[in-house]
């Protein structure tokens, strides 16, 4: 239901003033939307595990480190750190901004060290968590706060794709039933 609602919105918004030019893309889980004005990135996925589960996957160190990197520092706190570390690499991830407990986490996302200038400057990364019956959870992911040039339509390809395959970890987490083994 929920997509068709998202497929009305675009619709509507492509026969409106302004008209918002958009691109759907879609990998094994996760429906990708990419947006030109303004220029936004959105991701949606629905995880086998019931809505507890997937905010504690979001929102504790060991929920992050069962699925998406070996070491995480969580701060569940405005202003605090959400951030995961892979050997070899600097941290990812941001700063919460605010949250609302099973509902909402967003963040001032860092871009990867590649881009330096989207990285200092962050774009803000909203996750919304919508419970789908007891076993199911629509995790959605808007990225907004593009800005123009070179870096940031690079970095705006590049997280296309990065938070794709992070959402299909999460999918994979959950769907394996097993938290991820990093050794």
């Amino acid at each position: 239901m929920k997509k068709i609602l998202w497929a009305a919105a675009l619709a509507a918004a492509a026969l409106s003033p302004g008209a918002l030019c958009a691109k759907v893309l879609h990998s094994a889980h996760v429906t990708i939307v990419q947006s030109d004005q303004p220029k936004r990135l959105d991701w949606e996925v629905t995880v086998p595990a019931s809505l507890g589960v997937v905010w504690d996957a979001f929102t504790t160190q060991a929920g992050m480190t069962s699925w998406l990197a070996p070491r995480a520092t969580v701060e569940l706190v405005p202003g605090g750190a959400w951030r995961a570390q892979f050997p070899g690499y600097a941290e990812a991830g941001g700063n919460i901004v605010v949250f609302q407990p099973d509902t909402l986490l967003v963040l001032t996302a860092m871009a990867p060290e590649q881009f330096p200038t989207v990285r200092r400057e962050r774009t803000l990364a909203v996750f919304t968590f919508t419970a789908h019956g007891d076993a199911e959870t629509v995790v959605h992911l808007a990225q907004t706060g593009w800005k123009d040039g070179p870096e940031w339509e690079r970095a705006y390809a590049y997280l296309t794709t990065g938070n794709t395959q992070l959402l299909e970890a999460l999918y994979t987490r959950f769907a394996g039933g097993q938290p991820v083994k990093w050794n």
